[in-house]
């Protein structure tokens, strides 16, 4: 176990055969090589998801996993939390390849929408470092230098 900073118990979670990555592209991308670093052999799917900048309304576009994704534990990415509606689309759409959200951890180090997901699915696990009322969007211009 480990105990966070707020007192929280976290059991944790150890590797098993079957688990699999999905980074919602683009800034996603940025923590499957962390991933692939410590789960050598895990399988990695993506999501692109985009928003709409004047109703903010998000729409998956495009969606390639493993074949058996309904039976693998999935470790969502996407570094950056701000509204949510970009993982709620994703996790939406991990529902319609048969992916229970009960088997959705999201990796998120910086969050600030991480309430409007546990309203829409209040199964899924969240694991970030922390949940802050700004959240810096721009990580994916920074990372891959196009800001």
């Amino acid at each position: 176990f480990v105990t966070t900073t707020t007192g929280h118990k976290y059991e944790g979670v150890r590797f098993e055969k079957g688990n699999c990555g999905v980074s919602i592209m683009r800034s996603g991308e940025a923590m499957e090589q962390g991933l692939q670093d410590c789960c050598r052999s895990i399988r990695i799917g993506k999501i692109l998801i985009q928003s709409n900048e004047e109703t903010q309304r998000a729409k998956a576009y495009y969606a390639k996993f493993p074949p058996d994704i309904y039976r693998r534990k999935v470790l969502l990415m996407y570094p950056i939390l701000s509204t949510g509606n970009t993982v709620i689309e994703a996790v939406k759409v991990l529902v319609e390849h048969g992916v229970q959200p009960s088997i959705i951890i999201l990796l998120c180090p910086l969050s600030k929408g991480a309430k409007s997901i546990i309203q829409e699915f209040p199964e899924i696990t969240i694991l970030t470092t922390e949940v802050h009322p700004v959240a810096p969007t721009h990580f994916g211009q920074k990372y891959f230098g196009t800001d």
